[in-house]
């Protein structure tokens, strides 16, 4: 059987990885061979390297355009680390917190011009065999970040990129899940999204 390739995307608070290291936990505790993969930036061992060299953060030791283009860079390889494992033979789930697509968002939400640039480094990744986006109210996801205590957005940050996504030509392709309540129930509905394709 086909091994999958799951993108779960969405707004900063929206509980991306959360879902996508329980969802992957629970399809290992069935028994099925399946793997999270952290689609991170780098960016908090850019910022602290760039406090070691005595500058306020990343964006400010290597400016914001420079730092885009190397996040971009370090997601690029993630991603084509997760979707070489999904290749693999066997039935396999690989599960991986973001995709493409959020950059896609980031510079919409930007207005930065930057999109068809990532678009383009980005054009020989694979179509995910499940692309869901988690859809929270803007609000929510405020709130959980503040909770959280780290990378807190301002809430028109997250509402630009609310919008940036709806705006997308991919958002046709998605699957939107209701992502305002518990991370349990968000992720029995990515089980039994996965247990309808027959995986």
């Amino acid at each position: 059987m086909p091994a999958v390739l799951v993108a779960i995307v969405g707004i900063d608070g929206s509980g991306k990885t959360t879902a996508a290291r329980e969802l992957a936990r629970r399809l290992q505790a069935s028994g099925q061979r399946a793997r999270y993969f952290e689609n991170a930036g780098g960016r908090p061992p850019m910022n602290w390297l760039a406090r070691r060299r005595g500058h306020a953060d990343a964006a400010d030791w290597l400016g914001a355009e420079r730092l885009q283009a190397v996040e971009q860079r370090v997601r690029h390889v993630l991603m084509r680390l997760a979707s070489g494992w999904a290749a693999l033979p066997g039935r396999r789930v690989a599960v991986l917190d973001r995709w493409t697509l959020c950059q896609y968002v980031a510079q919409r939400a930007r207005r930065s011009g930057g999109e068809a640039a990532a678009r383009r480094r980005y054009r020989r990744l694979p179509v995910p065999d499940l692309l869901v986006f988690l859809d929270v109210a803007p609000a929510v996801a405020r709130e959980r970040l503040e909770l959280r205590g780290k990378d807190v957005d301002e809430l028109a940050w997250l509402e630009a990129c609310d919008a940036a996504y709806r705006s997308l030509p991919e958002w046709t392709s998605m699957t939107v899940v209701d992502a305002d309540r518990p991370a349990d129930r968000v992720v029995d509905d990515l089980v039994s999204l996965l247990e309808a394709r027959g995986r």
